[in-house]
């Protein structure tokens, strides 16, 4: 039996197991934090505290199923973990993936919960006028290549449509991927409290090694390509601390977990081009 057939053995023994103790659709807190213990969270050192429904959608290519967007509240060696996760129910059934066997496609690679308008605020409002017509969320890392291709064009985009559509900007530094994004980020988030929008656009054409983590080093590129300096003791303040915190579990909660991730009025905008239609 191969690795794969092991995986989906497991997961359908899983679920006819919790399908016996239920026998609607409507499943308790127990018995889903239950089905996370045992079929999600394996690990013995990770400790599961609760679990959090943050939206129910439906899909129209699953007819009487549930989706339940969560995160999963964890605790691993002391430190507190806030996990997404995706979940699909149906007449006491549950399970994490449901994937199209013509297609191979899995419906969960589809599922985003929905903007709430709470982190549509003015500390996070980039470009475009705050009562623009459409909003644009972005979570970005400004050394991910995608990004660099995508982001600014949406940036300008903004700009000379101000009233068509609004762009709200949320860091999401890919930290293992780029640890020279923990700097740039924070350089940016004091560039956007200081009104320099200028650099901070210019980030996202800065050329320096992804893997660079000596400060001085950072700084100094960055002043040379944008001529403006910052200091280690501007960008290490805790409100600017905080401010990325506070992002980063934004995206958690949003189950964001790449870059970058765009969404067109509260919707998640899988394409990324979505913003083209709305200034046409």
């Amino acid at each position: 039996m191969s690795l794969m057939s092991k995986l989906l053995m497991s997961t359908i023994v899983a679920t006819v197991a919790l399908s016996a103790n239920s026998a609607k659709t409507e499943v308790n807190e127990k018995k889903l934090i239950k089905y996370v213990k045992r079929n999600i969270v394996k690990n013995s050192q990770v400790k599961v505290n609760g679990l959090t429904i943050i939206e129910t959608q439906t899909h129209e290519k699953l007819p009487g199923w549930k989706i339940l967007l969560t995160t999963m509240d964890l605790t691993y060696k002391k430190k507190e973990i806030h996990a997404p996760e995706v979940l699909f129910l149906k007449d006491g059934l549950i399970t994490g993936h449901l994937v199209n066997l013509k297609t191979g496609k899995d419906y969960r690679d589809d599922i985003k919960p929905s903007v709430p308008e709470e982190m549509y605020n003015d500390a996070h409002l980039l470009f475009g006028n705050k009562d623009a017509e459409h909003k644009v969320l972005i979570f970005s890392d400004p050394q991910c290549p995608f990004c660099q291709e995508i982001v600014p064009e949406v940036f300008n985009a903004a700009k000379k449509h101000p009233t068509k559509m609004a762009v709200y900007y949320y860091h999401l530094p890919l930290l293992r991927l780029h640890p020279v994004s923990d700097v740039l980020t924070r350089v940016m988030h004091v560039a956007q409290e200081k009104n320099k929008l200028d650099v901070f656009e210019k980030i996202y054409s800065l050329r320096i090694n992804y893997r660079e983590t000596n400060v001085t080093k950072i700084l100094k590129a960055i002043k040379k390509h944008t001529k403006i300096t910052f200091t280690k003791e501007e960008i290490s303040e805790k409100k600017v601390i905080d401010a990325l915190k506070s992002d980063e579990l934004s995206a958690s909660k949003m189950m964001v977990n790449g870059t970058p991730t765009i969404y067109i009025d509260g919707k998640w905008d899988k394409m990324r081009t979505g913003y083209k239609k709305l200034i046409k």
